[in-house]
């Protein structure tokens, strides 16, 4: 079999995105991103062109094939009982209108059908799952690459904002919640000052403050940080 100089070209582009959005990735759940969303957006999407025609390039490490970045190793693992999904991306009109068209095809609606939808802002934080065992906080993880996450459980009980005890009649004996660990804007700067006056770095955004924050491996310096929280959905 013959492989085309384009081809030839087209594997060397794919194998070079694989390492940036790898590397990306990395440094994006160390809190420390050196790209914009955009630029990283950019990246990824035309890596996954290149899978759309040459499917024989994607691997198990391909970026279409992966959520995040793996679990660091400072921290114990923890395997999602149920993935953790990262949520899909719209760069225009016609991919809106696609997701519209199979959300239709799912619900066997026809295509004249309308369908309500919600919007809402993203907070961009560091995404969570909590596990509740009989109305208490038993643990909680970083998504990782979806599979397999980091245990920050003993961060996670610093916060004071995110109830330790669900006091109800009908809690299940199994909850799991999960969402975003985030820094208002007002604790940022406020964060970014005393670390100023301390003569330390200044994290770069809310988002990156957050991440640092939570992955600590002394829970006390978690406690000390303002973080908020928003759930969204479940898992187990």
């Amino acid at each position: 079999m013959t492989i085309s100089k384009k081809e030839l070209e087209d594997a060397a582009r794919y194998a070079e995105l694989v390492e940036i959005i790898r590397e990306n990735n990395d440094l994006y759940n160390e809190g420390k991103p050196k790209v914009t969303d955009a630029e990283y957006d950019a990246d990824f999407n035309e890596a996954l062109l290149l899978e759309d025609v040459y499917p024989h390039f994607i691997t198990p490490d391909s970026p279409s094939q992966k959520v995040g970045a793996k679990a660091g190793e400072k921290f114990s693992k923890v395997v999602h009982s149920v993935p953790m999904l990262s949520l899909a991306n719209a760069f225009s009109k016609e991919d809106v209108e696609e997701f519209l068209q199979r959300i239709k095809r799912f619900l066997a609606l026809s295509g004249s059908e309308k369908l309500d939808l919600v919007c809402e802002p993203k907070i961009d934080g560091l995404s969570f799952t909590a596990l509740y065992t009989k109305g208490r906080l038993s643990k909680a993880a970083t998504r990782g690459d979806g599979e397999v996450g980091e245990d920050i459980t003993p961060n996670i009980l610093m916060m004071n904002k995110l109830p330790q005890i669900i006091e109800h009649v009908d809690v299940p004996t199994t909850l799991e919640v999960r969402g975003e660990i985030y820094m208002s804007r007002s604790d940022f700067l406020l964060l970014n000052e005393s670390q100023k006056q301390k003569g330390k770095p200044l994290f770069a955004n809310a988002r990156n403050a957050a991440a640092g924050s939570l992955r600590q491996l002394d829970p006390t310096v978690t406690r000390a940080r303002n973080l908020s929280y928003f759930v969204y959905s479940w898992g187990e």
